[in-house]
């Protein structure tokens, strides 16, 4: 039996504690009736904190946080970045520059105890992968947000989110890769509304607690996704090794990604494989599924003793 349990949760909504349309009972309702086991409220620049747990039959655990959010200049620059499990509000910090209001606020999450997870780099193109490069102190980056005006995928001449963060990796820094729902639309369903389910990471832990579900997003024992499930990531010095839960008639691709997002190797089928080479920076991996649904575990670390 295994001494692990894997643990579904969104770490970016909002509700009408800030610009989300519903109240935060109706948040928390929705992604209790749908399986969540965790949930980040993460109101603009407030701290929503519910007695909801403790006087209601929740068998989902609330951790505390807050998007932290900032504008820059007169062409009002956005500077998000969510503050997960922290103890109390965090005052957002506008400052003359991108990089100071960024570098700033992540200083203020640490101080006030949390995990720093960057938002949507590519919302109004606010964040280039040099300026996240400059900081230091993020234990997250987004490489999907359901929100539809967040730019994920990009275009030829604009990176996607995924590609900034192998432009991060690839410069040495260590930050783990999340998609979330970044909700503010709990009624109306349409692409053009940014709904709940889009995107969510699944937890290694042996418990569900806040300790401990912040504890393995602060080490990477998480994967994320928008639709596919894996039931098992194991990693030794020879390697990856990955099952993907089949669905009926979906087909799969494994993409092992390193240094500079060059493509290593190409899998098929639900137990994509990857035996190490010679890398000496990191290797990564994206599942992808004939629905377009996609999956990122976290990247493996290299150095020059490795």
């Amino acid at each position: 039996m295994s001494d692990f349990n894997w643990f579904k949760g969104n770490i970016h909504c909002h509700t009408t504690m800030s610009d989300g349309d519903a109240d935060p009972e109706v948040a928390v309702d929705w992604y209790q009736n749908h399986g969540y086991d965790f949930l980040v409220v993460s109101d603009h620049n407030h701290l929503t904190l519910l007695d909801y747990q403790a006087t209601e039959n929740l068998n989902m655990i609330l951790i505390p946080g807050e998007e932290v959010t900032s504008s820059v200049g007169i062409d009002s620059i956005p500077v998000h970045i969510n503050a997960i499990g922290i103890d109390r509000l965090v005052e957002a910090a506008n400052c003359d520059t991108v990089l100071e209001s960024l570098q700033t606020n992540i200083d203020r999450i640490l101080d006030a105890g949390g995990l720093v997870s960057i938002n949507h780099p590519n919302f109004k193109w606010a964040l280039t992968p040099e300026i996240i490069i400059s900081s230091t102190g993020a234990n997250m980056l987004e490489v999907f947000n359901g929100h539809p005006k967040t730019n994920t995928i990009g275009t030829e001449e604009k990176l996607s989110a995924e590609q900034i963060w192998d432009e991060v990796l690839t410069s040495g820094q260590k930050i783990f890769g999340a998609a979330t729902d970044d909700t503010h639309n709990y009624y109306d369903f349409t692409p053009n509304h940014s709904n709940p389910g889009r995107g969510w990471l699944n937890v290694k832990a042996k418990n569900l607690t806040s300790e401990e579900i912040i504890n393995s997003l602060k080490n990477g024992d998480f994967y994320s996704s928008t639709g596919i499930i894996l039931n098992r990531i194991d990693i030794n010095q020879n390697g990856i090794e990955i099952e993907i839960e089949k669905q009926p008639f979906v087909e799969y691709q494994t993409t092992f990604v390193g240094e500079s997002g060059k493509v290593l190797e190409k899998c098929f089928g639900t137990n994509p494989k990857y035996i190490f080479q010679t890398e000496k920076s990191y290797v990564r991996a994206t599942i992808s599924d004939s629905n377009g649904f996609k999956a990122w575990i976290q990247p493996v670390h290299f150095n020059e003793n490795t």
